[in-house]
């Protein structure tokens, strides 16, 4: 490592109840660098950023920046001596306006200790005008996309005009157009001397934009090295000590009759006319740039959003869902894109998240039979390989790969037949991710249908037996295993190559 160096911690450690989440790290970033932090969920990486931003306190070690020691005890802290951080987990109110999510803990005031309104318009028109975004700042965040709002989370750090920044993830819900665009903010700020910590779990990536690059491994730093002495297949085995042969593990299953059938099935100025199917133990995927319509179908037939005309047939009969229960009654499941938002409730343990699915098969009339409650969960827990302290751990102590994981446990306490998955492998890490496809594997063995929509062409790739493509609300392709390829799925998703009718 050369050059300055403007941020140092030394000999950090930090303990959660049943767990040491960091254990003596030495770590220091260089002025004008990019030095990416790698590691399966849980390994520490995030919870030494949220020290360096004052959101933890460390229990021992130091923190020095440009080679002076500092102590910081709040984000405010951190944020007046030139840190601000992008977090995994989107931080922001889904009932604010844009321009209040932005300076939400920073709002300008006037000679008067009033809110300068007009001041906080005028930056939110200049920030958005510089980063091309097309939002008004008016728009209430609730009714932008995920990919919109990580967006704005990202000009809210650049904003704050600091020295060091920390992005966990920043690319974990954007289009590949966005990342380009990210990419290109990331080198201005480095010609500006700014230093930027990045944490990644897609590591092509990380291999475009890193100076330097350290591993974390269970609270340790494995190794750090610069970008040039290391390569993907090693990293891998570093975050994970061992190597992983087998990315997707993919299995030739029988596939049975149509489990779901879904036709002409419509909402009006969203998407039209959409037809498919999935077979018993078929892993079918849906592909498409953001905006293409995918989530909104799947939140459709799982009973969240309303339909204008349609039909959805399970096993052969019927449907009409109406509504989540009915849904999850017919043997259909869904996990959400934004588990934030739609999945977790934070402040309830992994337990009470997991069995929320399933309140009957743990209450006895009027009583909750804590026995089987926790029988339950723990046996699900070890089929998920879920990493947490107790089965009483508040859901959101837990890293992102583990909150998904105990997402994924509250659903197949169900045992569903028709499992829909939005971006399952969203924000964790390669470890995460293979037992996640193990999962849907066994899934399909079992006889089970899955439906899989996700943003990255490699996993669609590895695991489905047919893959859906859409653009602007309208199935555009059908791809049988045979003929899946990257340039293929891009041409149905741009709408430079489209069919006539899905069967």
């Amino acid at each position: 490592m050369k050059g300055d160096i403007k941020l140092r911690v030394s000999k950090i450690e930090k303990s959660f109840p049943g767990v040491k989440a960091l254990d003596k790290i030495d770590f220091a970033v260089t002025k004008g660098t990019v030095h990416v932090l790698c590691g399966e969920n849980g390994a520490g990486k995030s919870t030494l950023m949220k020290i360096i931003n004052g959101i933890y306190q460390p229990d021992g070690g130091q923190i020095f920046i440009d080679e002076k020691p500092v102590k910081i005890s709040n984000p405010i802290q951190a944020r007046n001596l030139g840190i601000s951080m992008i977090f995994q987990e989107m931080n922001y109110v889904p009932e604010m306006t844009v321009e209040e999510n932005i300076f939400l803990g920073n709002l300008p005031v006037n000679k008067f200790g009033m809110v300068d309104w007009k001041k906080v318009r005028r930056h939110t028109e200049e920030l958005l005008k510089a980063e091309g975004l097309p939002y008004s700042p008016t728009t209430l965040l609730k009714d932008l996309t995920v990919s919109d709002i990580q967006m704005l989370e990202i000009i809210k750090a650049i904003s704050y005009k600091s020295d060091i920044i920390i992005m966990d993830e920043p690319t974990s819900a954007i289009t590949l157009k966005e990342v380009h665009k990210l990419f290109e903010k990331i080198g201005q700020l480095k010609a500006r001397g700014v230093s930027i910590i990045y944490i990644s779990h897609k590591l092509d990536e990380i291999f475009q934009i890193a100076d330097d690059i350290t591993v974390f491994r269970d609270g340790t730093v494995v190794e750090s090295h610069p970008k040039e002495e290391l390569d993907i297949e090693t990293v891998i085995a570093l975050m994970v000590g061992r190597k992983l042969t087998n990315t997707y593990p993919k299995e030739e299953i029988e596939l049975g009759e149509d489990i779901l059938k879904v036709e002409n099935f419509s909402s009006q100025n969203v998407y039209d006319n959409i037809n498919f199917h999935v077979k018993s133990g078929e892993i079918v995927g849906f592909a498409g740039l953001m905006g293409a319509g995918r989530t909104e179908v799947m939140r459709s037939l799982f009973g969240l959003d309303p339909k204008s005309s349609g039909v959805v047939k399970i096993k052969g009969k019927e449907v009409n869902i109406k509504n989540v229960r009915q849904s999850i009654e017919n043997g259909m499941v869904m996990l959400s894109e934004d588990r934030r938002r739609y999945g977790i409730i934070p402040m309830r343990s992994v337990k009470e998240n997991t069995t929320l699915s399933y309140l009957k098969k743990v209450f006895y009339g009027f009583f909750l039979h804590s026995k089987v409650e926790n029988d339950i969960v723990s046996n699900m827990f070890k089929r998920m390989k879920v990493k947490t302290p107790t089965i009483e751990t508040p859901i959101a102590s837990l890293s992102g790969g583990n909150q998904q994981k105990v997402l994924l446990a509250k659903w197949m306490i169900r045992n569903p037949d028709i499992l829909i998955l939005d971006e399952p492998t969203r924000g964790i890490d390669v470890g995460a991710k293979f037992e996640i496809y193990k999962l849907m594997t066994d899934l399909a063995r079992e006889g089970k249908s899955v439906i899989m929509v996700s943003s990255e062409l490699p996993e669609l790739i590895g695991m489905c037996d047919r893959i859906y493509v859409m653009a602007k609300g309208n199935i555009t392709g059908e791809i049988a295993r045979k003929d899946f390829s990257q340039e293929l799925i891009m041409k149905y998703a741009t709408g430079n190559l489209t069919i006539s009718g899905v069967k």
